[in-house]
């Protein structure tokens, strides 16, 4: 994708010294485009907790990139399984952390160690350019949905819930794939942005990947979204997700359910869209068995913004004293989705309709 007319990736390395990592702050958009430079696993993994980093996606080829950063002082086996360790701890709920985490140790364990740290980066690299595909081909099938829904040239209004673009993958985005796509193909296509408190990931950072790609787009408030689908105001939804099970319950950030609630009670159709690196198939039952992060209250008491003599700033928003939860996600059950669209296609989010697209998964549990 571009920012004003130049080609990036969300992740990428140096190309001058060849090794260090370049990411976008995250937690200075929309008001600052600030490129920051990662030379430690340290450096990754506070990155990576204090979301300066996020998506599902790019969590994990950006812990990938960690795990080589940490080789380079020392490649010995205690180091890789201490630093792999370490990088998997930093946020519990999205499964593509822990699945990049292990592919790099399947890749590298049986490795002498002067050999592990240009195969670290090589591994890492390929799970960039192997998500960068997965999405830009989610957004070849998910565009055959919005090109039914613009049959005769109508408007297609889409609503979207926290951040599911480009910036929160390697390149294009889950979510946010098909609306590109369907934006540049000629489609009228106009997008309901979920504000998505606490941290705004939609009102900060959807918004400002789709004006800075020309897409229409309206930023609403978390509780907007049912009023608008009573209304026929919206046409489709399509979230992202950090985890699916393998029964196709799905998690994403907090408030994902509501909408799912309010557009199954419309009769609004509910899309999730997603790589297969984010289908846990060790987990059947989303509400019971998948992690959900609990966050600093302060992201619920206070908020961040511009005032109007153009400073970043934050301020209290409650009363001293009163106390705050801050779960991160939620998870949307099966039942609730409309359907999962993959990097091989569209399927029912039910078990067997994951094994349709993806039958190898179902050969590795009968032969366990």
């Amino acid at each position: 994708m571009k920012i004003n007319g130049t080609p990036y990736r969300s992740v990428w390395v140096d190309e001058k010294d060849g090794w260090s990592i370049h990411i976008f702050d995250q937690t200075r958009l929309p008001f600052a485009l600030d490129i920051l430079t990662l030379v430690t696993p340290d450096e990754v993994a506070h990155a990576i907790r204090t979301m300066q980093v996020r998506g599902a996606p790019l969590i994990g080829a950006v812990a990938a990139y960690g795990l080589a950063l940490a080789l380079r002082s020392g490649a010995d086996d205690t180091t890789l399984e201490q630093m792999a360790a370490m990088l998997a701890a930093t946020r519990p709920t999205a499964i593509n952390l822990r699945w990049a985490i292990e592919r790099m140790l399947t890749r590298l364990r049986p490795l002498a160690p002067a050999e592990r740290v240009a195969a670290a980066y090589a591994e890492a690299g390929l799970i960039c350019d192997e998500d960068a595909a997965q999405n830009e081909a989610i957004g070849r099938h998910g565009l055959e949905l919005l090109r039914a829904l613009g049959a005769g040239g109508r408007r297609v209004n889409i609503l979207t819930h926290c951040n599911a673009g480009w910036i929160a993958t390697v390149d294009w985005g889950t979510a946010l794939a098909p609306i590109y796509m369907a934006h540049d193909e000629g489609l009228d296509v106009h997008v309901w942005v979920d504000e998505t408190r606490p941290r705004n990931q939609g009102a900060a950072l959807t918004a400002w990947e789709l004006g800075s790609h020309g897409v229409p787009h309206t930023v609403i408030a978390d509780n907007a979204g049912g009023h608008l689908m009573q209304h026929g105001q919206v046409d489709i939804v399509i979230v992202g997700t950090d985890r699916v099970t393998r029964s196709g319950d799905v998690a994403n950030k907090i408030g994902t359910y509501l909408k799912a609630l309010a557009a199954r009670d419309n009769d609004v159709p509910f899309w999730v869209a997603l790589p297969s690196t984010t289908i846990d198939w060790t987990v059947a039952d989303g509400i019971r068995e998948i992690p959900i992060e609990e966050r600093a209250a302060s992201e619920v008491t206070h908020v961040g913004g511009r005032d109007e003599a153009g400073n970043i700033t934050r301020v209290q928003i409650t009363p001293d004293g009163s106390g705050a939860a801050n779960p991160a996600f939620d998870v949307t059950p099966a039942r609730l989705v409309t359907g999962l669209i993959t990097e091989k296609g569209c399927c029912p989010a039910t078990q067997a309709g994951l094994l349709s697209l993806f039958p190898e998964f179902g050969q590795q549990e009968q032969a366990v």
